[in-house]
């Protein structure tokens, strides 16, 4: 009889002080920030990986950390250290 894997936990946003952070358990994956700009058309600052931007709305800004971590976790690593690419 086959046992089933445990489940991964899902990634989840928590507010912070002019912050929103994206973790998946005890990971960070991305956070969103106030930018400290004058400039409207860039309120927020975001990062996900080596993936980073503005935008000028916070669900913008947490859309693009959501599909930064999805495109970074579905694509294959091409050049892993120390891995078996065959």
């Amino acid at each position: 009889m086959a046992s089933k894997k445990p489940a991964k936990a899902r990634p989840f946003w928590e507010r912070g002080y002019r912050s929103h952070g994206y973790w998946q358990g005890k990971k960070k994956l991305g956070f969103v920030e106030l930018s400290g700009n004058d400039i409207p058309e860039q309120k927020y600052r975001w990062q996900a990986g080596t993936h980073t931007g503005m935008t000028a709305q916070l669900a913008e800004a947490k859309r693009a950390v959501e599909s930064a971590v999805l495109l970074g976790t579905s694509q294959l690593p091409l050049f892993a250290i120390g891995e078996d690419n065959t």
